[in-house]
């Protein structure tokens, strides 16, 4: 589980091979620069102020296993000392020219075509979590394809994208000794439910249907990962491409996580988008700090004594102790969290008895419990588990309580959501721009990469009311329009490389 390894040329199963990587194609009008595949350039002189300049190595599969890792080594161990003043013949290089907002959106529309075409790939081939493995195989393609180096391994699908610059590091940057090191993500996973549009990317497979958007923000990753790779002189340290599996299921990002994306060297800051129904194209709406809520599922056995229904005194009825307990859980929201704070617990399944003239002796309950602020996470379930253990006992029976950990609380990094709001702002101006004050009490495992770095998690415009997309996630007749994904390569690619120049 989340082991790395390399992706093999010779189909060789040896664990930790590097496949050989391959140049993107250079587009006919130029605009997208890319860097030909080779040997490291000499190291610059140990006390200029900036990282070495790198090329994508050129990765032979019968070498060590971690070749194509030693890329990341390399920019770790790089000399990187600042020039001396009055050193007189010690070269100090100008800072590297920032990417402009226009620079960054004209190029991401140009390719808007080719993003299309995958996103309605895996539109019409869709893949249930920790089930996705076309969907991998054609992101390690393309990546391939690019010359971005990358690991697999991570749940069975999820793939890590590796794509350092060979940009110079700024003073600001250069005096923490770190590499600059940034994450983008991308969910690639799709949902059981059947595809109602009438339309030529319809999906393929009955009863699957990416009615979350997954397929959207895997072909927008894979666009930001075709402008960055051949912008690599445009910026310094590096960019790790995180395409999770299994985000609707059993927290996929945990995979990534256990597997070491995140380390050597360890990610400074992490963004990741999420397709928005209600808000139209072009727009972005931002969270500043609890954007969604933790779940936890809940499940509760009370256990009576069966007897004739008529005589009820010979038993212990577990229906009427499975109703006191759902009432009085309620008060568990209403008399032990502040008024000013947010939790829920709903249930959602009850089964219990056998016939009219019966009385139960097992009722079985489950539900969830949703909670925006992590200090009150564990009292509230704490909570759960005395009412419902108390009310059993005082009507003669006993309960058995069962919680299971769902998603963390996902809770944004103001710095890193003014980061991202200020890119947004100058991609498409301060009216596009809207800020939500109430958090989302659904849950996203994004939250997981929170706990290890600082990030923002931030919602893309794909509403249209003209064309009639208008449907909302998880329904069957979802859909986007597509010029939005023209805006989330844009503002993917000037966060990473915002960050990874300036680190705020």
């Amino acid at each position: 589980m989340g082991t790395a390894r390399w992706e093999q040329r010779d189909g060789n199963s040896e664990m930790g091979t590097a496949r050989q990587a391959r140049p993107v194609k250079e587009p006919k009008d130029g605009h997208l620069r890319t860097q030909a595949l080779g040997k490291l350039q000499k190291r610059r002189e140990e006390r200029t102020w900036s990282l070495p300049r790198l090329e994508s190595p050129s990765v032979n599969p019968r070498q060590a296993p971690s070749q194509a890792r030693a890329t990341v080594r390399r920019i770790e161990s790089a000399p990187t000392g600042l020039s001396q003043a009055g050193d007189p013949g010690m070269p100090t290089e100008p800072p590297i020219e920032a990417l402009s907002a226009a620079e960054a959106l004209a190029a991401a529309q140009e390719i808007l075509p080719w993003v299309c075409e995958i996103r309605r790939d895996f539109h019409q081939h869709p893949e249930l979590g920790l089930e996705e493995h076309r969907t991998s195989a054609r992101v390690q393609a393309l990546l391939r394809e690019m010359g971005v180096e990358f690991e697999t391994g991570f749940g069975g699908t999820g793939v890590l994208g590796l794509i350092p610059g060979s940009g110079q590091v700024s003073a600001e940057r250069k005096a923490d000794g770190q590499v600059p090191t940034v994450a983008l993500r991308a969910d690639l996973d799709a949902l059981p439910i059947q595809d109602a549009k009438d339309v030529p990317y319809k999906s393929k497979i009955p009863g699957k249907m990416h009615a979350c958007g997954h397929d959207v923000h895997t072909a927008i990753l894979l666009g930001t990962a075709r402008l960055l790779s051949g912008w690599r002189e445009r910026f310094p340290g590096l960019v790790k491409l995180l395409f999770q599996p299994a985000e609707e299921t059993v927290g996929g990002a945990k995979f990534l996580i256990a597997g070491g994306a995140l380390e050597n060297p360890k990610v400074e800051a992490v963004f990741g988008l999420h397709v928005d129904s209600e808000l139209e194209v072009g727009r972005f709406a931002f969270h500043f700090g609890q954007r969604n809520a933790s779940s936890d599922t809940v499940r509760l056995i009370l256990n009576g004594r069966s007897c004739h229904a008529a005589y009820p005194a010979g038993g212990v009825d577990a229906i009427v102790m499975a109703a006191q307990v759902v009432s009085a859980l309620q008060a568990v929201v209403s008399r032990n969290v502040d008024a000013r704070d947010s939790a829920v617990v709903s249930f959602g399944t009850i089964h219990g008895g056998t016939q009219g003239n019966i009385m139960a002796d097992r009722v079985e309950l489950t539900g969830t419990v949703r909670i925006l602020d992590t200090r009150i996470r564990q009292r509230v379930l704490q909570r759960i588990r005395e009412t419902a253990e108390g009310i059993a006992s005082a009507l003669g029976g006993s309960a058995e309580v069962e919680i299971e950990p769902g998603y963390d609380a996902l809770v944004n990094d103001d710095g890193m959501v003014k980061l991202v709001q200020e890119n947004a702002r100058v991609l498409v101006g301060q009216d596009s721009i809207v800020v939500r004050e109430r958090p989302n009490m659904g849950v996203e495992d994004f939250a997981y990469y929170l706990n290890h770095a600082p990030g923002a998690f931030f919602s893309l415009g794909v509403r249209n009311e003209e064309r009639g997309i208008v449907h909302g996630e998880h329904q069957e007749g979802f859909d986007v329009d597509e010029a939005c994904m023209a805006y989330g390569v844009a503002i993917q690619v000037l966060n990473a490389s915002r960050f990874l120049q300036l680190g705020r």
